[in-house]
């Protein structure tokens, strides 16, 4: 995926992809072999060298060779929010490839990310909004501020009007913490309930998240 732009996910191993009929030569230190029976011509790239394969596809590459599902779960998503697929793209790729290692979390994590979870913090607290029991919310919602600027939310729970951002390490910045409070207060004064969680906490104490959550919907008039 680095030959495409993926962010974040650098490696010093090359992972190469090979027709398994082919016969190759021994591969330099730092260069990883894989061999597939399907690869098929929309699955690569018709011009260019040295040939790859499209975007969608590597990304489901990329996380079945991962060293580990949570891995795979943020390559899918930070494909995502850096816009190098999108909607179904994934899911036709795995349509071609019954046997793929972790399809059915690739399928998921995929549909998740087009839905508007962009990142694996946002991925967790999803997952964990479901297991509770909570309403589905809807991710990467766009709202107007009260000046009627766009504002992206990143979890919406639109009935309720209950808004939550989940913190990466980036809203450390002071730049981008001020951006942030400015952004809560605009919406604020609209009235909504905005509740802030930092990644970790969403791992590390989620039951203090989903206890707050809970209260802030019931608060709003949510009846479960």
């Amino acid at each position: 995926m680095q030959a495409w732009g993926l962010r974040g996910h650098d490696s010093r191993i090359v992972d190469v992809l090979l027709p398994a009929a082919h016969q190759a030569r021994a591969l330099p230190p730092g260069v990883r072999r894989h061999r597939t029976t399907l690869l098929g011509e929309e699955d690569v790239l018709p011009v260019g060298q040295p040939p790859r394969t499209m975007p969608a596809r590597s990304l489901v590459d990329a996380a079945q060779w991962a060293a580990t599902d949570q891995e795979a779960r943020a390559i899918i998503a930070a494909g995502f929010q850096q816009r190098l697929v999108g909607g179904d793209d994934l899911h036709r790729v795995l349509d071609r490839m019954p046997r793929a290692r972790r399809r059915d979390l690739i399928r998921q994590t995929a549909a998740d990310a087009a839905g508007g979870a962009h990142s694996l913090a946002e991925l967790d607290f999803l997952g964990l909004v479901r297991r509770a029991g909570l309403p589905e919310p809807t991710r990467q919602a766009v709202r107007r501020d009260a000046a009627g600027r766009r504002r992206y939310i990143d979890v919406w729970f639109g009935r309720w009007r209950v808004h939550v951002e989940v913190d990466g390490g980036q809203h450390l910045d002071p730049s981008t913490a001020w951006a942030d409070m400015r952004r809560q207060n605009d919406l604020w004064i609209d009235g909504d309930r905005v509740l802030r969680f930092p990644a970790w906490a969403v791992r590390q104490d989620p039951q203090a998240v989903i206890d707050q959550l809970r209260t802030a919907l019931r608060a709003a008039g949510w009846p479960g």
